[in-house]
C-alpha cells in the first residue's frame, strides 16, 4: 500500500486544497466525493472538475499542483494524462484528483460510478 509522505494533513484537508486549486481557474462543477465509507475503495477521496479548452485542463492541473505544494509541500505520487488534453489524473493516494474535458466526464460518469459515496457540489464561484 503506497502511502502519502506529508500525514500532516488530512486526506479531507488535502481534497479541499485540491479544490481550492480547480476554483483557482475557474475549473467548473466542481465535486468533492467522499469515498470513506465505500466498500473497496481505493482512495479517501476524488475530487472532479471540468475544463473548457485543453489550455484550461492543462492550467487547473497545474494549479492544483501549485496549491497542494504551497500548502503542504506534498507532490503527486503519480500524474497521467497530461499528454491528450481530456482527462487528467493527479494521484496523491488517499486523494485522487480528475479533470476532465466535459465529454470525457459524462462518458466515465464518476459521480454515478461511485454513487455510494458521500457527495459535496462545490458552488462554481468559490474561488
Amino acid at each position: 500500500m503506497k502511502e502519502r509522505k506529508n500525514k500532516e494533513l488530512s486526506s479531507k484537508e488535502l481534497s479541499e486544497l485540491v479544490a481550492k486549486g480547480m476554483a483557482e481557474k475557474k475549473g467548473s462543477d466542481i465535486t468533492i466525493m467522499d469515498l470513506r465509507k465505500v466498500k473497496n475503495s481505493i482512495t479517501d477521496f476524488f475530487v472532479i472538475c471540468s475544463g473548457n479548452s485543453d489550455t484550461q485542463i492543462d492550467a487547473l492541473a497545474n494549479s492544483v499542483e501549485d496549491e497542494v505544494y504551497k500548502y503542504s509541500k506534498t507532490e503527486p505520487w503519480q500524474k497521467e494524462g497530461k499528454a491528450n488534453g481530456e482527462w487528467i489524473l493527479i494521484d496523491y493516494v488517499d486523494v485522487v484528483a480528475h479533470i476532465f474535458n466535459k465529454e470525457r466526464r459524462k462518458h466515465y460518469d464518476l459521480e454515478e460510478l461511485w454513487g455510494d459515496a458521500e457527495v459535496t457540489y462545490l458552488e462554481d464561484s468559490m474561488a
